[in-house]
């Protein structure tokens, strides 16, 4: 048996990342570093640093350029991505914003049809002004992407499992089909939902790794940061210039913060994975529920591609109620112990309405074709007691229907 994926119910994943644990508390944290030998790395609140002489500065010189902070959250970032190298950005779309600045006018993006709201408004209704081309597919099926290549094709971009439907996208496969189309076509995967610890997309063919760190990478519902991993030389000195030119970065105490998440990441990320997992039973057993959508279940579609794919699941479900939104209304307004709010992955258990509130801004028709209803619930479990997470879903579901009693 596993030794970190103990309980029986979790088997069949990869198994977890050599060293990962360790990485994630040592890499980029070398006490050697600072004079005072630190431990823990310090907060360079500084804006600028001394140098030596004009342009003869010991590797600092204006802190949006680099930090002394923020470079140890790159470096423990990159080791647990199997990166060369990470950029931190001042926000998930920010993260977005500078990787899209890798293109220039005329040029296009696919984009996976099932993304964050934010990603979707963001390439429909300011990348596509500046100029680029901007398509959607559902690349859980290879032919729709191939379908999807055009000359002028530059960047793809997916989102797996995604937001909110929780669709399973095969890396691999789409990484090969893209390069086989063209070399030079940016392979970008969002990793937000999955964290470096149950996912490495840059092992599996994808050019570059990115992520609201705001979530799991962070996992205390305290920071706005973004996280951009590549290997490639040529992608990390572009990235690295647009970082300092866009000026998109992070405060210091943000990157001390986000690094010290870090320590915790794989330890929470098996108990969202555990905790999860007892919910989607839950909720699939129940009959005030219509369908439970949640990888880490056999009845998922890309179940076995999930297994193949990751070293486990985060806590994200989406399910829908049955009945009409007063249901969904009524269950979100019952919750005790999960808090109606957006965002995902702090260790507290949240849910929250999609076509109300994270994906308002899609366009309703896409809405619907992608199954966004109006039943439709998301959750992210946190870390909680199990039976107490249960007991709150339980109350909240006879609230709703209190005539299936």
């Amino acid at each position: 048996m596993d030794q970190n994926h103990s309980p029986e119910e979790q088997s069949g994943f990869r198994k977890p990342f050599k060293s990962f644990a360790t990485e994630a508390i040592h890499v980029g944290q070398e006490p050697e570093q600072w004079k005072s030998m630190a431990v823990v790395p310090p907060i360079s609140l500084s804006t600028t640093f001394k140098q030596h002489g004009p342009g003869n500065h010991a590797g600092f010189e204006y802190s949006r350029s680099g930090n002394p902070t923020r470079n140890c959250l790159e470096k423990a970032v990159a080791a647990l991505d199997g990166a060369k190298y990470c950029l931190a950005l001042a926000s998930g779309l920010a993260a977005t914003v500078t990787i899209t600045h890798l293109l220039k006018a005329g040029e296009g993006i696919i984009c996976m049809d099932d993304v964050y709201g934010g990603t979707n408004r963001y390439f429909q209704r300011i990348a596509t002004e500046l100029g680029l081309d901007v398509s959607f597919a559902d690349c859980t099926k290879p032919k729709l992407l191939k379908a999807a290549l055009k000359a002028n094709t530059k960047l793809v971009w997916i989102e797996t499992p995604s937001n909110p439907m929780m669709k399973v996208v095969d890396i691999q496969a789409c990484a090969d089909l893209v390069h086989e189309h063209n070399k030079d076509i940016v392979v970008v995967v969002d990793n937000t939902f999955m964290s470096a610890y149950f996912q490495r997309p840059l092992a599996l063919g994808a050019d570059i790794c990115m992520y609201s760190a705001t979530k799991y990478m962070n996992g205390h519902s305290d920071v706005v940061m973004g996280l951009v991993s590549v290997n490639r030389d040529d992608l990390y000195e572009r990235l690295k210039f647009l970082q300092n030119a866009l000026g998109g970065v992070p405060s210091p105490f943000d990157c001390f913060l986000c690094n010290r998440g870090l320590k915790t990441l794989h330890l929470r990320m098996e108990r969202h994975f555990k905790n999860a997992l007892a919910a989607a039973k839950f909720l699939e057993a129940n009959p005030r529920v219509e369908r439970v959508i949640f990888p880490g279940l056999p009845s998922h579609p890309q179940y076995e591609l999930m297994k193949r794919q990751c070293t486990g699941c985060p806590g994200m479900i989406t399910f829908n109620i049955k009945g009409k939104l007063e249901h969904a209304s009524t269950f979100l307004r019952s919750l005790k112990l999960f808090a109606i709010a957006e965002s995902l992955g702090g260790y507290e258990s949240l849910a929250e309405h999609p076509a109300i509130m994270t994906h308002a801004s899609v366009p309703e028709k896409e809405r619907k074709e992608l199954g966004i209803s109006d039943t439709l619930i998301r959750l992210s479990v946190g870390l909680e007691d199990e039976a107490d997470i249960i007991e709150d879903l339980q109350q909240a579901l006879a609230a709703a229907h209190p005539e299936m009693d």
